[in-house]
C-alpha cells in the first residue's frame, strides 16, 4: 500500500514512511492509494469471526507486506485487549462506549496500534537513534499516546496541551507518567499546539536534533484502527433489518473519517451525524457550503474545541471535494453548554446511564437525526469514561463514581510539565 499526500506535492510513501514521518514534506496529510471494500460474506458474518480476526481484515490492506502477517496480528491483538459494548439506552439508540481501555477514551486503540508498529519498525531497521513522538492534545490524545508508548525502547514523547483547557485527570493522564514521556504546558488553545507540532514537522532547524513523527489523528497509524470501532458495534447489532447511523461527536474528525473508511470497506452504514459544541465549522460549512476555521472556543467538551479540524480534508477526499455529496452522508448539529448539561442529566434521571459531556453531545445529535428518519435505529459514541469530566457533569452525579483502577494510578501522582508560551519554546526544547 502505497500513500499519497493530500496537497498533492510530495512523493507517494510506503505505510513506514508515512507512520515515520507523520505528514508530508508539502504539510499534506497522507491518504491511502486504494480501499478494497471486505467481502459482503465477511461483513455478513462478523459473529463467526473474533474483534481480533475482524480488526486484522480490516488493517492489513493498508499496512500491507511491511508487517508480517503473525507480527501484525500480534500487534492487533495487544492493541484490543479491552471491551467494546454496545449499552442499549432507549428504543433504536445504543451507547458505543469506547472508554474501557488504559487510559478510557476512545484513543487508546489508535495510540496502543500506532506505538506497537513504530516499535516494530525501529527493531526491525535497528535505529540508533530515538525518534520523537510529537503530538498536540486537546484532552484525551495525549494520555493515550502517552500510555501506549510509554517504556517504549527508542521512543521519546513530547505532548503538548493547552494550558488549563484540559481536566485534572487528563492532565495528570499527561504529566505524570515520567519515563520517556515528557509534557508541555502552552499558553494558548489547542489549535496553536496543533499549529506548533505542524511547523515542527518541516523545520529544516531541527534536523540533526531529532527525528520527529506525530501520533495525532494526522498520523495514518493512529487514524485508520479507528474503523475498527464501527465493525465491532455492528457486529453487536441483534436487528439489522433497520438502517444504522452512527453519531459521533466530533473536533479534529479523525474519529468520524475513520467511521467513513468502515463504510468504504462495505460496512452498511445509511450515514453518519456529527455533534459538536460551539466550535461549529464543519455543520455550518453543511449548512452554506464556506468552510472558515474559527479561533477555538472553550467549552465543557473540551476535545472537541478545535476551531480548524486537521482530518476534514480526509473526510472532504472520501466525498471528491464535493459538498453536496457530502450533505447525503453526513448531518451537522452543534450545542451549547448548557444543552450538554440538561442531555446529561436527561440520561441520567431517565435511563440511569451516566454519560459525559462528548457523549451527550453525540445522543443530542442522534435524536435529532431520528426524529425524521423511518426505519432507523442509531449508536452514538460515548468517547470517554465520565470520571475524566467530574467538574462538568450534572449536578450531583461526579459524587455516584467510583474511581476506576486506571485513574487511581495517576491522580495522585505529581504533575511534571514544562510551560512555553510560543514555537521558540518548542524548538529550544527540541534542540536542547
Amino acid at each position: 500500500m502505497k500513500y499519497f499526500s493530500l496537497n498533492e506535492n510530495a512523493p507517494n510513501v510506503s505505510f513506514r514512511d508515512a507512520v515515520v514521518n507523520g505528514i508530508a514534506p508539502d504539510r499534506g496529510l497522507y491518504f491511502p492509494e486504494s480501499i478494497t471494500p471486505l467481502s459482503k460474506e465477511f461483513i455478513d458474518n462478523l459473529d463467526n469471526y473474533s474483534n481480533d480476526e475482524i480488526a486484522y481484515e480490516i488493517i492489513k490492506q493498508f499496512v500491507g507486506d511491511e508487517i508480517p502477517e503473525q507480527d501484525l496480528k500480534e500487534i492487533v491483538k495487544e492493541t484490543l485487549c479491552f471491551d467494546f459494548p454496545v449499552v442499549p439506552i432507549e428504543e433504536n439508540i445504543g451507547s458505543l462506549e469506547l472508554f474501557h481501555g488504559p487510559t478510557m477514551a476512545f484513543k487508546d486503540v489508535g495510540g496502543r496500534f500506532m506505538a506497537r508498529c513504530l516499535g516494530y519498525f525501529n527493531k526491525k531497521e535497528k535505529n540508533d537513534k530515538d525518534i520523537t513522538v510529537l503530538v498536540a492534545t486537546s484532552g484525551d490524545t495525549g494520555g493515550a499516546v502517552a500510555s501506549g508508548f510509554l517504556g517504549v525502547k527508542g521512543v521519546n514523547v513530547v505532548i503538548l496541551y493547552p494550558s488549563g483547557k484540559v481536566s485534572n485527570v487528563q492532565e495528570k493522564q499527561l504529566t505524570a507518567l515520567g519515563q520517556n514521556i515528557t509534557a508541555l504546558e502552552v499558553e494558548g488553545a489547542f489549535d496553536d499546539c496543533q499549529d506548533m507540532v505542524k511547523t515542527a514537522f518541516l523545520d529544516e532547524s531541527l534536523k540533526g536534533h531529532r527525528t520527529l513523527t506525530s501520533a495525532n489523528s494526522i498520523n495514518v497509524a493512529r487514524w485508520l484502527p479507528q474503523a475498527f470501532y464501527f465493525f465491532f458495534a455492528y457486529k453487536q447489532i441483534k436487528d439489522k433489518s433497520k438502517d444504522i447511523v452512527f453519531s459521533v461527536p466530533s473536533g479534529n474528525y479523525g474519529n468520524i473519517c475513520a467511521g467513513m473508511i468502515a463504510q468504504r470497506l462495505g460496512l452498511p452504514i445509511k450515514e453518519f451525524v456529527t455533534g459538536t459544541n460551539a466550535n461549529k465549522v464543519v455543520p455550518t460549512y453543511l449548512e452554506t457550503g464556506k468552510y472558515e476555521p474559527k479561533p477555538t472556543i472553550a467549552t465543557i467538551s473540551n476535545a472537541m474545541d478545535v476551531g480548524a479540524p486537521s482530518n476534514f480534508i480526509r473526510i472532504e477526499k472520501l466525498h471528491d471535494f464535493d459538498v453536496d455529496k457530502l450533505r447525503k452522508n453526513l448531518k451537522g448539529y452543534s450545542y451549547t453548554d448548557a444543552e450538554a448539561t440538561a442531555a446529561m442529566g436527561h440520561l441520567y434521571k431517565k435511563f440511569n446511564y451516566v454519560a459525559e459531556p462528548h457523549g451527550a453531545i453525540g445522543y443530542l445529535a442522534l435524536k435529532n437525526y431520528l426524529k425524521t428518519a423511518e426505519n432507523t435505529q442509531g449508536v452514538f459514541l460515548e468517547t470517554a469514561h465520565p470520571v475524566k469530566f467530574m467538574d462538568v457533569l450534572y449536578p450531583g452525579v461526579a459524587e455516584t463514581i467510583e474511581l476506576p483502577e486506571q485513574i487511581k494510578a495517576v491522580i495522585d501522582k505529581p504533575k511534571v510539565a514544562i510551560k512555553i508560551s510560543d514555537y521558540k519554546g518548542l524548538t529550544d526544547f527540541l534542540k536542547s
